[in-house]
Formats: structure tokens, sequence, C-alpha cells
């Protein structure tokens, strides 16, 4: 048993701090791999200039692509201004549209399925941090999805943890601070459902 545990501990020390920070361990400003994190937002704040720089959307969808690493479909289309602080984390399906001045915190993963429509001003916050006034600084994460279909109306806010189910609704301003079931519509804050969508035939 003690050999066991000491593999856990010796695995949880290897483990990257963006692993860790994935796995929604908390993560504090005193972490000896916290440099990383730094660095990364960097990179972002540098490539998010030439994004929101940028003269059409094809532009857009290339510097998003770079700060995300991962080739986004030239199905999708992408308005600036956009922000993310980190951008790694996030996965972008195909035929996606997201309007104008939306804001993507995505430490701890943010995944919009295929044909997922992001109206302006929209706000997907995967970051946290704990109630305790002594340790309020270290940060705490979780992810958000947005599956299939789903759209997510002007100015609402998802916070960490949420998922927003596949053809669902979130009307403009709605926070949602929990899951959502598919084929609803939330509205309100925090956000309730207030009616089911039926598909047409």
């Amino acid at each position: 048993m003690e050999n066991t545990i000491g593999e856990i501990v010796l695995a949880h020390k290897a483990a990257d701090i963006f692993e860790r920070m994935r796995a929604g361990e908390p993560i504090r400003l005193n972490d000896p791999e916290y440099f990383k994190i730094n660095e990364a937002l960097s990179r972002t704040m540098e490539l998010s200039r030439q994004l929101n720089s940028a003269i059409d959307t094809v532009q857009i969808r290339q510097s998003l692509t770079e700060i995300i690493g991962t080739t986004i479909d030239e199905s999708t289309t992408i308005f600036a201004p956009f922000y993310t602080n980190f951008g790694r984390f996030t996965k972008i399906g195909k035929n996606v549209f997201i309007n104008h001045a939306c804001s993507f915190l995505d430490m701890g993963g943010i995944t919009i399925e295929d044909e997922v429509l992001i109206g302006p001003r929209v706000n997907l916050v995967t970051e946290n941090h704990p109630l305790d006034p002594a340790d309020r600084r270290a940060l705490v994460t979780k992810p958000i999805l947005i599956k299939r279909n789903a759209w997510i109306a002007a100015g609402a806010t998802i916070l960490p943890g949420v998922t927003i189910g596949e053809n669902s609704v979130v009307a403009a301003g709605a926070v949602v601070s929990k899951d959502v079931p598919d084929n609803v519509v939330v509205a309100g804050i925090p956000a309730k459902i207030i009616k089911s969508i039926q598909a047409s035939v």
C-alpha cells in the first residue's frame, strides 16, 4: 500500500502544471511551474493583437488557429474583436459562428461542437477561485462543453463546469451555473428552463 501511495505522489509531482490545472487541482501563485502559465498568457496576448487587427474572417481564423494550436475549419466564422486569455485549451467544431466581442477564459477547457451559434458579448468562463479568503488567489478550473447546434444568445455568461445540451438555447443575458439538458430554452439569473424545443419534422 505504501508503494502505491508513493507512486501516486510521484506521479502527481511529475504532472505538468497544465495537466494539473485541467484536472481541477488548485493552482497557486507560488507553484514552481507557474512561470509556464505566465509564458503562455504572454504568447496569447501577442497573438491576440494580431487576431484583433485582422481585416477579414480568413485572417481571424488563421490567427485563432495559431492561438489554440489546432486548425479551425473554413466553415467556421469568428468576428473580431475576440478575447481569450489562454487559448490552448479551446476546441471549435465545424460550421460554428462566433459573433463580436466574445470572451473565452479557457484554462479549464472549452469545447464547442459543430453547428453552434454564439452571439455577441458572450462570456465562457472556466476559471474560478476558492471562497476561503486566505486562498482566494488560487486558480481552480472546470471545463465548459457546448453541444451540437446549441445557440448562446447575446451577452450570456456560461460558468465553470457547465454543459449546454444539444439544440438548446441560452437566452440573451442569462447566467448559466448548472448543466442545461438537450432541446430546452433557459433564461434568467441564474438561468432556468422556460420551455422545451420541439424539432420540426
